[in-house]
């Protein structure tokens, strides 16, 4: 008799006090639509890229080209702001084609290269758009407390709100725990920061989250001028409504 071993292995990542497995390995990257799947595969921080529909969508990219050496030319790109977690011409033309469209704020389009290198769009807070069946609305993100509005002034940078596949995903952007946010309604997916002292700490975060209720979030950009934010004390607080899913991938 002959026995066949069958070895499965699964990358593990320690994450504020939590063990992250591999998003590919468990599907938690994954949100069903009436469009097929929408995958989120993590870059770094606040740098990601949705693949959906057969469009791969990439969201304030930074790291150049070879961080996305994986991945096609983006069709759609969106960038919420101007710092250089969020901005990098270099990445943007590493990735942008004369059919792509890049959505941004008014001081986000002052930075980009001129040309006919991709088609620009430009939102402001509470201004949309559509592309190929995605609705884009931008919406705000700033700082609440007066000492920290230097960092994101009202009205500066856009979170953006997404309708595709019959989902809304909300981006927040570089934001605190702003009236706005916690006004949100029929919330799917939702991408929420926390890093002191740029942001919110976590307990904001979670305190937001559990008003607007979204069905699936996902911590992202949460290193801090101190390192970490404690994603476990993250979960530990939106665990008071346990219909909220949060979801724990490899941003780092």
């Amino acid at each position: 008799m002959r026995t066949t071993s069958v070895l499965l292995s699964v990358c593990v990542l320690a994450v504020g006090g939590l063990v992250v497995a591999d998003e590919a390995a468990t599907g938690t990257n994954v949100i069903p639509t009436v469009d097929g799947p929408l995958v989120i595969r993590p870059i770094e921080h606040a740098t990601f890229v949705m693949e959906w529909n057969g469009k791969t969508i990439a969201v304030d990219p930074v790291g150049g080209a070879e961080a996305f050496e994986n991945f096609p030319q983006a069709d759609l790109i969106l960038i919420t702001d101007i710092h250089a977690d969020h901005l990098s011409n270099e990445t943007v033309a590493a990735l942008a084609s004369a059919s792509t469209t890049v959505v941004v704020p008014a001081a986000v389009a002052e930075e980009l290269p001129q040309g006919d290198w991709a088609q620009v769009k430009v939102l402001a807070n509470g201004a949309s758009t559509s592309w190929q069946g995605v609705t884009i609305e931008a919406v705000p993100m700033y700082n609440l407390d007066p000492q920290k509005q230097k960092f994101h002034p009202k009205g500066r940078g856009n979170g953006y709100l997404l309708t595709l596949g019959g989902k809304r995903v909300y981006i927040a952007g570089d934001t605190e725990d702003i009236p706005e946010m916690r006004a949100l309604e029929n919330i799917d997916v939702a991408f929420v920061c926390m890093n002191l002292p740029y942001t919110m700490n976590v307990a904001a975060a979670a305190d937001a989250v559990l008003e607007f209720q979204p069905k699936v979030v996902f911590p992202y950009h949460y290193r801090g001028k101190d390192g970490m934010s404690d994603l476990g004390e993250f979960r530990s607080l939106v665990a008071a409504n346990p219909a909220i899913d949060v979801r724990v991938l490899a941003w780092y």
